[in-house]
Protein backbone atom coordinates (compact mmCIF):
# COMPACT_ATOMS: atom_id res chain seq x y z
CA UNK A 1 0.00 0.00 0.00
CA UNK A 2 2.91 2.43 0.74
CA UNK A 3 4.13 1.62 -2.06
CA UNK A 4 1.27 1.98 -4.72
CA UNK A 5 1.09 5.47 -2.94
CA UNK A 6 5.04 5.89 -3.36
CA UNK A 7 4.36 5.10 -6.92
CA UNK A 8 1.24 7.25 -7.24
CA UNK A 9 2.85 10.22 -5.56
CA UNK A 10 5.65 10.17 -7.91
CA UNK A 11 3.34 9.96 -10.82
CA UNK A 12 1.68 13.20 -9.54
CA UNK A 13 4.96 15.21 -9.39
CA UNK A 14 5.94 14.39 -12.86
CA UNK A 15 2.83 15.31 -15.03
CA UNK A 16 2.84 18.39 -12.47
CA UNK A 17 6.46 18.92 -13.64
CA UNK A 18 5.08 18.57 -17.25
CA UNK A 19 2.48 20.53 -16.63
CA UNK A 20 4.44 23.26 -15.08
CA UNK A 21 7.79 22.77 -18.40
CA UNK A 22 4.76 23.04 -20.51
CA UNK A 23 3.26 26.36 -19.21
CA UNK A 24 6.77 27.72 -18.68
CA UNK A 25 7.30 26.92 -22.48
CA UNK A 26 4.60 28.60 -23.12
CA UNK A 27 4.36 31.68 -21.10
CA UNK A 28 8.79 31.79 -22.86
CA UNK A 29 6.72 32.22 -26.13
CA UNK A 30 4.63 35.15 -25.37
CA UNK A 31 6.05 38.65 -25.75
CA UNK A 32 4.42 41.85 -24.08
CA UNK A 33 5.41 45.59 -24.96
CA UNK A 34 3.45 49.06 -24.77
CA UNK A 35 3.92 49.16 -29.03
CA UNK A 36 4.01 45.88 -31.50
CA UNK A 37 5.12 47.17 -34.93
CA UNK A 38 4.95 44.83 -37.74
CA UNK A 39 6.93 44.60 -40.63
CA UNK A 40 10.55 45.01 -41.21
CA UNK A 41 10.70 48.01 -43.82
CA UNK A 42 11.79 51.41 -43.15
CA UNK A 43 8.48 52.58 -41.84
CA UNK A 44 9.04 49.73 -39.16
CA UNK A 45 12.37 51.14 -38.10
CA UNK A 46 11.62 54.84 -37.94
CA UNK A 47 8.19 54.01 -36.00
CA UNK A 48 9.87 51.88 -33.46
CA UNK A 49 13.12 54.43 -33.19
CA UNK A 50 10.18 57.23 -31.92
CA UNK A 51 8.40 55.18 -29.60
CA UNK A 52 11.48 53.97 -28.06
CA UNK A 53 12.71 57.85 -27.75
CA UNK A 54 9.59 58.66 -26.00
CA UNK A 55 9.93 56.19 -23.52
CA UNK A 56 7.66 53.34 -24.57
CA UNK A 57 8.77 49.67 -24.85
CA UNK A 58 8.19 48.28 -28.43
CA UNK A 59 9.32 45.26 -30.52
CA UNK A 60 9.20 45.11 -33.92
CA UNK A 61 7.85 41.52 -35.49
CA UNK A 62 9.59 41.50 -39.26
CA UNK A 63 8.77 38.67 -41.59
CA UNK A 64 12.17 39.96 -43.28
CA UNK A 65 15.83 39.00 -42.33
CA UNK A 66 16.99 42.18 -43.64
CA UNK A 67 16.13 45.55 -42.26
CA UNK A 68 14.97 48.76 -44.45
CA UNK A 69 12.41 47.85 -46.66
CA UNK A 70 13.22 48.54 -50.57
CA UNK A 71 15.57 51.83 -48.97
CA UNK A 72 18.16 49.03 -47.99
CA UNK A 73 16.94 46.48 -50.97
CA UNK A 74 18.06 48.16 -54.02
CA UNK A 75 16.12 51.54 -54.07
CA UNK A 76 19.34 53.78 -53.53
CA UNK A 77 18.31 56.83 -56.46
CA UNK A 78 15.73 57.77 -53.63
CA UNK A 79 12.36 59.50 -55.11
CA UNK A 80 12.40 62.39 -53.04
CA UNK A 81 10.18 64.96 -54.94
CA UNK A 82 11.01 67.79 -52.29
CA UNK A 83 13.85 67.38 -50.30
CA UNK A 84 13.06 70.75 -47.89
CA UNK A 85 9.48 68.95 -46.56
CA UNK A 86 11.86 65.89 -45.67
CA UNK A 87 11.91 66.19 -41.81
CA UNK A 88 12.64 64.41 -38.36
CA UNK A 89 13.57 60.71 -38.34
CA UNK A 90 13.76 60.40 -41.69
CA UNK A 91 15.98 63.52 -42.56
CA UNK A 92 18.23 62.07 -39.87
CA UNK A 93 18.47 58.96 -41.87
CA UNK A 94 19.72 61.03 -44.76
CA UNK A 95 21.88 63.09 -42.25
CA UNK A 96 23.95 59.19 -41.60
CA UNK A 97 24.14 58.52 -44.88
CA UNK A 98 25.99 61.97 -45.50
CA UNK A 99 28.23 61.40 -42.57
CA UNK A 100 29.20 57.79 -44.43
CA UNK A 101 30.06 59.05 -47.63
CA UNK A 102 32.36 61.94 -45.92
CA UNK A 103 34.82 59.57 -44.89
CA UNK A 104 37.18 58.34 -47.68
CA UNK A 105 37.38 54.13 -46.73
CA UNK A 106 33.38 54.76 -47.76
CA UNK A 107 34.76 55.02 -51.82
CA UNK A 108 36.15 51.70 -52.07
CA UNK A 109 35.52 50.94 -56.28
CA UNK A 110 35.70 54.83 -56.86
CA UNK A 111 36.87 57.99 -55.37
CA UNK A 112 34.48 60.82 -54.27
CA UNK A 113 35.50 63.35 -56.91
CA UNK A 114 35.00 60.75 -59.28
CA UNK A 115 31.54 60.08 -58.45
CA UNK A 116 30.98 63.87 -58.59
CA UNK A 117 27.14 64.82 -57.27
CA UNK A 118 25.00 62.74 -59.73
CA UNK A 119 20.95 63.15 -59.13
CA UNK A 120 18.14 64.47 -60.35
CA UNK A 121 16.45 67.51 -59.98
CA UNK A 122 18.28 68.08 -56.81
CA UNK A 123 22.07 66.68 -55.72
CA UNK A 124 23.18 63.39 -54.72
CA UNK A 125 24.96 65.52 -51.90
CA UNK A 126 23.70 68.43 -49.96
CA UNK A 127 26.62 70.22 -48.05
CA UNK A 128 24.65 72.82 -46.85
CA UNK A 129 21.84 69.97 -45.54
CA UNK A 130 24.69 67.45 -44.65
CA UNK A 131 22.29 65.17 -46.24
CA UNK A 132 22.80 62.40 -49.07
CA UNK A 133 20.54 61.43 -50.84
CA UNK A 134 21.47 58.27 -53.11
CA UNK A 135 23.56 55.42 -51.83
CA UNK A 136 24.42 51.83 -51.73
CA UNK A 137 21.66 49.06 -50.41
CA UNK A 138 24.32 47.81 -47.85
CA UNK A 139 25.12 51.14 -46.17
CA UNK A 140 20.55 51.71 -45.72
CA UNK A 141 20.81 48.60 -44.14
CA UNK A 142 23.86 49.37 -42.10
CA UNK A 143 22.41 52.19 -40.70
CA UNK A 144 18.77 50.69 -39.68
CA UNK A 145 20.86 48.08 -37.60
CA UNK A 146 22.54 50.97 -36.24
CA UNK A 147 19.24 52.32 -34.73
CA UNK A 148 18.48 48.57 -33.59
CA UNK A 149 21.78 48.59 -31.83
CA UNK A 150 21.50 52.48 -30.37
CA UNK A 151 17.58 52.16 -29.37
CA UNK A 152 18.62 48.62 -27.95
CA UNK A 153 15.61 47.27 -30.03
CA UNK A 154 14.20 44.41 -29.71
CA UNK A 155 13.55 42.96 -33.01
CA UNK A 156 12.20 39.25 -33.78
CA UNK A 157 13.22 38.12 -37.61
CA UNK A 158 11.59 35.74 -40.06
CA UNK A 159 7.98 35.89 -37.99
CA UNK A 160 5.45 35.65 -40.31
CA UNK A 161 1.65 36.73 -38.98
CA UNK A 162 -0.99 33.77 -38.57
CA UNK A 163 -2.83 35.56 -40.85
CA UNK A 164 -5.99 32.88 -40.06
CA UNK A 165 -6.40 32.71 -36.89
CA UNK A 166 -3.53 34.70 -35.29
CA UNK A 167 -5.02 37.98 -34.45
CA UNK A 168 -6.94 38.33 -31.46
CA UNK A 169 -9.64 40.86 -30.79
CA UNK A 170 -11.64 41.79 -28.02
CA UNK A 171 -14.14 45.27 -28.51
CA UNK A 172 -12.74 46.73 -31.21
CA UNK A 173 -8.82 46.48 -30.00
CA UNK A 174 -6.44 43.92 -30.66
CA UNK A 175 -5.22 41.96 -27.97
CA UNK A 176 -2.39 40.06 -29.34
CA UNK A 177 -0.97 39.03 -32.51
CA UNK A 178 0.60 35.39 -33.07
CA UNK A 179 3.34 34.47 -35.51
CA UNK A 180 3.27 31.00 -37.75
CA UNK A 181 6.12 30.24 -35.31
CA UNK A 182 3.75 30.35 -32.65
CA UNK A 183 5.00 33.40 -30.60
CA UNK A 184 2.51 35.57 -28.80
CA UNK A 185 2.73 39.46 -28.98
CA UNK A 186 1.13 41.29 -26.99
CA UNK A 187 0.45 45.31 -26.92
CA UNK A 188 -1.44 48.38 -25.79
CA UNK A 189 -0.99 49.32 -29.83
CA UNK A 190 0.28 48.04 -32.87
CA UNK A 191 1.30 49.63 -35.95
CA UNK A 192 1.07 47.30 -39.57
CA UNK A 193 4.53 48.59 -41.45
CA UNK A 194 4.25 46.30 -43.96
CA UNK A 195 4.06 46.68 -47.65
CA UNK A 196 1.01 44.10 -48.03
CA UNK A 197 -1.05 44.93 -45.25
CA UNK A 198 -1.54 42.03 -43.63
CA UNK A 199 -2.57 43.03 -40.01
CA UNK A 200 -4.71 44.83 -41.04
CA UNK A 201 -6.78 43.21 -42.98
CA UNK A 202 -6.58 40.14 -40.18
CA UNK A 203 -7.96 42.94 -38.29
CA UNK A 204 -10.93 43.11 -40.22
CA UNK A 205 -10.09 46.57 -41.27
CA UNK A 206 -11.60 47.62 -44.68
CA UNK A 207 -8.89 47.96 -47.89
CA UNK A 208 -9.16 48.39 -51.30
CA UNK A 209 -7.40 46.45 -54.10
CA UNK A 210 -6.83 48.00 -57.62
CA UNK A 211 -7.83 51.20 -59.42
CA UNK A 212 -11.05 53.33 -58.58
CA UNK A 213 -13.27 54.70 -61.05
CA UNK A 214 -12.43 58.34 -61.81
CA UNK A 215 -16.19 58.83 -60.88
CA UNK A 216 -15.64 56.97 -57.30
CA UNK A 217 -13.58 60.22 -55.90
CA UNK A 218 -13.58 62.50 -58.39
CA UNK A 219 -10.37 62.23 -60.14
CA UNK A 220 -9.13 62.30 -63.57
CA UNK A 221 -6.03 60.02 -63.29
CA UNK A 222 -7.21 57.06 -61.71
CA UNK A 223 -9.36 54.11 -63.48
CA UNK A 224 -8.34 52.30 -66.35
CA UNK A 225 -6.48 54.80 -68.50
CA UNK A 226 -5.93 53.76 -72.19
CA UNK A 227 -4.75 55.96 -74.38
CA UNK A 228 -2.43 57.93 -71.97
CA UNK A 229 1.24 57.87 -72.13
CA UNK A 230 3.01 60.18 -69.87
CA UNK A 231 6.52 58.48 -69.87
CA UNK A 232 8.75 56.65 -72.28
CA UNK A 233 7.48 53.53 -71.19
CA UNK A 234 4.48 52.64 -73.98
CA UNK A 235 5.45 51.04 -77.71
CA UNK A 236 6.26 53.82 -79.86
CA UNK A 237 6.28 51.08 -83.11
CA UNK A 238 3.36 49.35 -84.18
CA UNK A 239 4.43 45.99 -82.58
CA UNK A 240 3.13 42.82 -84.16
CA UNK A 241 1.35 40.48 -80.63
CA UNK A 242 1.12 37.44 -82.17
CA UNK A 243 3.79 34.34 -82.27
CA UNK A 244 3.59 33.86 -86.20
CA UNK A 245 2.90 37.46 -86.77
CA UNK A 246 -0.33 37.77 -88.61
CA UNK A 247 -1.82 35.61 -87.50
CA UNK A 248 -4.30 35.83 -84.84
CA UNK A 249 -4.57 32.14 -84.70
CA UNK A 250 -1.31 31.44 -83.13
CA UNK A 251 -1.89 32.92 -80.07
CA UNK A 252 -0.13 35.97 -78.38
CA UNK A 253 3.17 36.49 -77.15
CA UNK A 254 4.37 35.83 -73.69
CA UNK A 255 3.18 38.48 -71.31
CA UNK A 256 0.01 39.90 -73.21
CA UNK A 257 -3.34 39.69 -72.12
CA UNK A 258 -6.01 38.76 -74.11
CA UNK A 259 -9.10 40.68 -73.75
CA UNK A 260 -10.63 43.88 -73.31
CA UNK A 261 -8.07 46.32 -71.28
CA UNK A 262 -11.30 48.13 -69.61
CA UNK A 263 -12.89 51.10 -70.05
CA UNK A 264 -10.95 54.54 -69.78
CA UNK A 265 -11.71 55.82 -66.48
CA UNK A 266 -13.14 53.04 -64.99
CA UNK A 267 -12.42 50.66 -61.98
CA UNK A 268 -11.08 47.17 -62.44
CA UNK A 269 -8.87 44.87 -59.56
CA UNK A 270 -5.25 45.23 -60.91
CA UNK A 271 -2.08 46.18 -59.07
CA UNK A 272 0.68 48.11 -60.74
CA UNK A 273 3.93 46.55 -61.95
CA UNK A 274 6.36 45.17 -59.39
CA UNK A 275 10.07 44.85 -59.86
CA UNK A 276 13.56 44.59 -58.21
CA UNK A 277 15.70 47.46 -58.07
CA UNK A 278 19.05 45.77 -59.25
CA UNK A 279 22.26 47.25 -57.79
CA UNK A 280 24.36 46.44 -60.97
CA UNK A 281 28.36 47.31 -61.37
CA UNK A 282 30.55 47.62 -64.33
CA UNK A 283 33.70 47.45 -61.49
CA UNK A 284 34.98 43.24 -63.31
CA UNK A 285 36.30 42.80 -59.55
CA UNK A 286 33.49 43.38 -58.11
CA UNK A 287 31.64 41.92 -60.67
CA UNK A 288 28.91 38.60 -60.90
CA UNK A 289 28.17 37.99 -64.59
CA UNK A 290 24.46 37.55 -65.32
CA UNK A 291 23.58 34.02 -64.61
CA UNK A 292 21.22 31.60 -66.90
CA UNK A 293 18.10 31.28 -63.95
CA UNK A 294 16.01 28.39 -63.78
CA UNK A 295 13.14 27.88 -66.50
CA UNK A 296 14.77 30.16 -68.32
CA UNK A 297 13.03 30.61 -71.80
CA UNK A 298 14.16 32.77 -74.38
CA UNK A 299 10.59 33.25 -75.73
CA UNK A 300 9.57 35.05 -72.90
CA UNK A 301 11.81 38.16 -74.87
CA UNK A 302 10.26 37.80 -77.85
CA UNK A 303 8.46 40.93 -77.77
CA UNK A 304 11.37 42.94 -76.60
CA UNK A 305 13.41 41.25 -79.57
CA UNK A 306 10.65 42.89 -82.16
CA UNK A 307 11.17 46.07 -80.04
CA UNK A 308 15.23 45.96 -80.55
CA UNK A 309 14.01 45.07 -84.63
CA UNK A 310 11.80 48.12 -84.69
CA UNK A 311 14.96 50.22 -83.97
CA UNK A 312 14.48 51.21 -80.01
CA UNK A 313 18.17 52.20 -78.34
CA UNK A 314 17.17 53.46 -74.96
CA UNK A 315 17.89 50.51 -72.88
CA UNK A 316 20.19 51.78 -70.54
CA UNK A 317 18.18 55.15 -69.44
CA UNK A 318 17.62 53.84 -65.56
CA UNK A 319 20.42 52.47 -65.21
CA UNK A 320 20.66 55.44 -62.34
CA UNK A 321 24.10 56.04 -60.76
CA UNK A 322 24.97 55.33 -57.52
CA UNK A 323 28.56 55.55 -55.07
CA UNK A 324 31.12 53.09 -56.02
CA UNK A 325 30.13 52.28 -59.75
CA UNK A 326 27.24 50.81 -59.00
CA UNK A 327 23.79 51.56 -59.98
CA UNK A 328 20.13 51.45 -59.08
CA UNK A 329 18.71 49.79 -62.03
CA UNK A 330 14.60 50.60 -62.56
CA UNK A 331 12.39 49.87 -65.42
CA UNK A 332 12.16 51.83 -68.92
CA UNK A 333 10.91 51.28 -72.20
CA UNK A 334 7.86 49.71 -73.57
CA UNK A 335 9.65 46.09 -72.27
CA UNK A 336 12.04 46.18 -69.31
CA UNK A 337 12.26 44.94 -65.50
CA UNK A 338 8.64 45.38 -64.65
CA UNK A 339 7.00 41.96 -65.03
CA UNK A 340 3.49 43.51 -65.89
CA UNK A 341 0.33 41.73 -65.19
CA UNK A 342 2.00 39.04 -63.22
CA UNK A 343 1.07 40.17 -59.64
CA UNK A 344 -2.87 40.80 -59.92
CA UNK A 345 -3.12 38.32 -57.07
CA UNK A 346 -0.52 39.22 -54.79
CA UNK A 347 -2.02 41.22 -52.27
CA UNK A 348 -4.33 38.42 -50.82
CA UNK A 349 -2.19 35.51 -51.91
CA UNK A 350 -1.28 32.85 -49.21
CA UNK A 351 2.81 33.60 -48.21
CA UNK A 352 2.90 30.13 -50.72
CA UNK A 353 1.08 31.96 -53.32
CA UNK A 354 3.37 34.91 -52.46
CA UNK A 355 6.76 32.57 -53.03
CA UNK A 356 5.75 31.56 -56.28
CA UNK A 357 5.32 35.45 -57.76
CA UNK A 358 8.25 36.38 -56.00
CA UNK A 359 10.04 33.42 -57.87
CA UNK A 360 8.35 34.23 -60.78
CA UNK A 361 9.42 37.94 -61.05
CA UNK A 362 13.10 37.18 -59.76
CA UNK A 363 13.48 34.57 -62.98
CA UNK A 364 11.93 36.70 -65.12
CA UNK A 365 14.57 39.79 -64.37
CA UNK A 366 17.49 37.34 -63.81
CA UNK A 367 16.08 36.06 -67.50
CA UNK A 368 15.98 39.19 -68.92
CA UNK A 369 19.48 39.90 -68.18
CA UNK A 370 20.73 36.91 -69.39
CA UNK A 371 18.90 37.73 -72.76
CA UNK A 372 20.12 40.57 -73.13
CA UNK A 373 23.85 39.70 -72.58
CA UNK A 374 23.46 36.57 -74.94
CA UNK A 375 20.56 36.77 -77.24
CA UNK A 376 21.82 36.85 -80.66
CA UNK A 377 18.25 39.00 -81.06
CA UNK A 378 19.69 41.85 -79.23
CA UNK A 379 21.75 44.55 -81.34
CA UNK A 380 25.30 44.13 -81.05
CA UNK A 381 25.88 47.49 -79.67
CA UNK A 382 23.70 47.18 -77.11
CA UNK A 383 24.83 44.07 -75.76
CA UNK A 384 28.43 44.65 -76.00
CA UNK A 385 27.34 47.18 -73.37
CA UNK A 386 25.13 45.09 -71.24
CA UNK A 387 27.92 42.48 -70.96
CA UNK A 388 30.22 45.13 -69.15
CA UNK A 389 27.99 44.90 -66.47
CA UNK A 390 26.86 42.25 -63.79
CA UNK A 391 25.22 41.74 -60.31
CA UNK A 392 27.43 43.44 -57.12
CA UNK A 393 29.56 40.77 -55.18
CA UNK A 394 29.15 43.23 -52.28
CA UNK A 395 25.88 43.71 -52.11
CA UNK A 396 23.00 41.17 -50.63
CA UNK A 397 25.77 39.21 -49.63
CA UNK A 398 24.83 35.45 -49.52
CA UNK A 399 21.64 36.08 -52.15
CA UNK A 400 24.09 36.14 -55.16
CA UNK A 401 23.98 39.91 -55.32
CA UNK A 402 20.13 39.69 -55.95
CA UNK A 403 18.04 42.11 -53.72
CA UNK A 404 15.88 40.58 -50.68
CA UNK A 405 12.86 42.53 -51.50
CA UNK A 406 10.36 42.77 -54.26
CA UNK A 407 9.15 46.38 -55.08
CA UNK A 408 5.37 45.61 -53.85
CA UNK A 409 4.71 49.33 -55.31
CA UNK A 410 0.75 49.00 -54.53
CA UNK A 411 -1.02 45.93 -52.65
CA UNK A 412 -3.94 46.56 -50.29
CA UNK A 413 -4.74 50.16 -49.28
CA UNK A 414 -6.66 51.07 -45.92
CA UNK A 415 -10.48 52.63 -46.35
CA UNK A 416 -10.75 54.67 -43.75
CA UNK A 417 -13.37 57.77 -42.60
CA UNK A 418 -10.92 59.73 -44.52
CA UNK A 419 -9.22 58.54 -48.13
CA UNK A 420 -6.64 60.83 -49.87
CA UNK A 421 -7.23 61.79 -53.33
CA UNK A 422 -5.46 63.20 -56.07
CA UNK A 423 -7.20 66.65 -55.15
CA UNK A 424 -5.13 66.51 -51.95
CA UNK A 425 -2.11 66.06 -53.98
CA UNK A 426 -2.64 68.25 -56.57
CA UNK A 427 -3.49 71.18 -53.83
CA UNK A 428 -7.05 71.14 -54.83
CA UNK A 429 -8.63 70.51 -51.18
CA UNK A 430 -7.22 71.28 -47.56
CA UNK A 431 -5.87 68.73 -45.62
CA UNK A 432 -6.98 68.01 -41.96
CA UNK A 433 -4.89 66.97 -38.93
CA UNK A 434 -1.55 66.80 -41.01
CA UNK A 435 1.27 64.59 -39.26
CA UNK A 436 3.63 64.69 -42.75
CA UNK A 437 3.87 65.93 -46.05
CA UNK A 438 4.70 64.34 -49.90
CA UNK A 439 5.73 65.87 -52.69
CA UNK A 440 6.22 63.53 -55.64
CA UNK A 441 4.38 63.21 -58.96
CA UNK A 442 0.97 61.26 -59.22
CA UNK A 443 2.82 57.63 -60.48
CA UNK A 444 1.76 54.58 -61.51
CA UNK A 445 3.27 52.23 -63.33
CA UNK A 446 2.11 50.39 -65.93
CA UNK A 447 -0.67 47.34 -65.16
CA UNK A 448 -1.68 45.54 -67.98
CA UNK A 449 -0.61 44.56 -71.92
CA UNK A 450 -2.85 44.45 -74.09
CA UNK A 451 -3.61 44.03 -78.30
CA UNK A 452 -5.16 47.53 -79.21
CA UNK A 453 -8.23 47.49 -81.92
CA UNK A 454 -5.97 47.89 -84.47
CA UNK A 455 -3.51 44.91 -83.99
CA UNK A 456 -1.07 45.89 -82.27
CA UNK A 457 0.72 45.39 -78.82
CA UNK A 458 0.11 48.37 -76.22
CA UNK A 459 1.16 49.14 -72.36
CA UNK A 460 -1.68 50.61 -70.08
CA UNK A 461 -1.42 51.91 -66.69
CA UNK A 462 1.34 54.31 -66.98
CA UNK A 463 1.03 57.73 -65.12
CA UNK A 464 3.30 60.64 -64.18
CA UNK A 465 1.45 64.07 -63.24
CA UNK A 466 3.46 66.27 -61.08
CA UNK A 467 2.13 68.13 -58.23
CA UNK A 468 2.42 71.18 -58.00
CA UNK A 469 3.76 71.97 -54.71
CA UNK A 470 4.46 69.87 -51.28
CA UNK A 471 1.13 68.72 -49.75
CA UNK A 472 0.34 67.79 -46.69
CA UNK A 473 -1.16 64.04 -45.56
CA UNK A 474 -3.20 63.63 -42.64
CA UNK A 475 -3.95 61.80 -39.13
CA UNK A 476 -7.09 60.15 -40.47
CA UNK A 477 -5.34 58.70 -43.45
CA UNK A 478 -3.52 55.93 -41.39
CA UNK A 479 -5.83 55.71 -38.77
CA UNK A 480 -9.14 52.51 -39.26
CA UNK A 481 -12.91 53.77 -38.35
CA UNK A 482 -12.98 53.34 -35.01
CA UNK A 483 -15.67 51.00 -35.06
CA UNK A 484 -13.33 48.48 -37.07
CA UNK A 485 -9.99 48.48 -34.81
CA UNK A 486 -9.32 50.88 -32.06
CA UNK A 487 -5.64 50.19 -31.64
CA UNK A 488 -3.77 50.17 -34.82
CA UNK A 489 -2.09 52.48 -37.03
CA UNK A 490 -1.25 51.79 -40.55
CA UNK A 491 2.00 54.39 -41.80
CA UNK A 492 2.39 52.11 -45.35
CA UNK A 493 -0.74 50.65 -46.88
CA UNK A 494 -2.78 53.73 -45.61
CA UNK A 495 -5.79 55.30 -46.66
CA UNK A 496 -5.48 56.42 -50.32
CA UNK A 497 -6.65 56.24 -54.20
CA UNK A 498 -4.79 54.07 -56.38
CA UNK A 499 -3.80 57.22 -57.93
CA UNK A 500 -2.88 59.18 -54.79
CA UNK A 501 -1.31 56.48 -53.48
CA UNK A 502 1.74 56.59 -56.37
CA UNK A 503 2.47 59.76 -54.79
CA UNK A 504 2.66 58.73 -51.07
CA UNK A 505 3.86 55.55 -51.34
CA UNK A 506 7.31 57.20 -51.23
CA UNK A 507 10.40 55.56 -48.91
CA UNK A 508 11.22 59.29 -46.85
CA UNK A 509 7.38 59.45 -47.03
CA UNK A 510 6.57 55.93 -45.62
CA UNK A 511 9.38 56.56 -42.73
CA UNK A 512 7.84 60.22 -42.08
CA UNK A 513 4.67 58.15 -41.34
CA UNK A 514 5.80 55.66 -39.75
CA UNK A 515 7.86 58.30 -36.84
CA UNK A 516 4.24 60.05 -36.79
CA UNK A 517 2.37 57.03 -36.27
CA UNK A 518 4.33 56.38 -33.13
CA UNK A 519 3.96 59.05 -31.73
CA UNK A 520 0.31 59.02 -31.90
CA UNK A 521 0.68 55.79 -30.50
CA UNK A 522 2.50 56.41 -27.67
CA UNK A 523 -0.27 59.79 -26.65
CA UNK A 524 -2.71 56.78 -26.97
CA UNK A 525 -1.43 54.54 -24.19
CA UNK A 526 -0.30 57.43 -22.11
CA UNK A 527 -4.37 58.82 -22.17
CA UNK A 528 -5.73 55.20 -22.61
CA UNK A 529 -7.90 56.29 -25.79
CA UNK A 530 -8.29 54.80 -29.07
CA UNK A 531 -5.74 56.06 -31.31
CA UNK A 532 -9.12 57.93 -33.31
CA UNK A 533 -9.21 60.13 -30.19
CA UNK A 534 -5.79 61.26 -29.99
CA UNK A 535 -5.99 65.25 -29.17
CA UNK A 536 -4.28 66.34 -32.52
CA UNK A 537 -3.21 69.95 -30.67
CA UNK A 538 -0.85 67.30 -28.43
CA UNK A 539 0.10 65.36 -31.73
CA UNK A 540 1.24 68.70 -33.70
CA UNK A 541 3.53 70.09 -30.63
CA UNK A 542 4.87 66.54 -30.64
CA UNK A 543 5.75 66.17 -34.54
CA UNK A 544 7.06 70.36 -34.45
CA UNK A 545 9.51 69.24 -31.93
CA UNK A 546 10.33 66.11 -33.56
CA UNK A 547 11.38 68.72 -36.48
CA UNK A 548 8.76 66.89 -38.90
CA UNK A 549 7.28 69.09 -41.46
CA UNK A 550 3.46 69.42 -41.72
CA UNK A 551 2.09 72.36 -43.99
CA UNK A 552 4.01 74.89 -46.34
CA UNK A 553 3.31 77.29 -43.69
CA UNK A 554 4.45 74.48 -40.88
CA UNK A 555 2.64 76.40 -37.88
Amino acid sequence: MIRNRTVLTCAVLILTLCFQVKASNTEKRKYAADLVVYGGTAAAITAAVQASKLGKSVIIVSPDLHLGGMTSSGLGFTDTGDKSVIGGLAREFYHRLYLHYEQDSSWKWQKKAEYGNKGQGTPAMDGAERTMWIFEPHVAENIMEDFVKEYKLTVYRGEWLDRENGVIMKDGYINSITTLSGKKFIAKVFIDATYEGDLMAAAKVSFHIGREANSQYGEQWNGVETGVFQHDHYFKSKIDPYLIPGDKTSGLLAGITDGDPGVKGEADQKVQAYCYRMCLTDKPKNRITFPKPDHYNPATYELLGRVFAAGWRDLFNKFDPIPNHKTDTNNHGPFSTDFIGMNYDYPEATYERRKEIIKGHENYQKGLMYYLANDPAVPAELQNRVKQWGFTKDEFKGNGGWPYQLYVREARRMVSDYVITENEVMGKKEVPNPVGMGSYALDSHNVQRYVTAEGFVQNEGDIGVKAPRPYSISYDAIIPKIQECKNLLVPVCLSASHIAYGSVRMEPVFMILGESAASAASLAIDDQIPVQEVKYGQLKKLLLDQKQYLSLKNQ
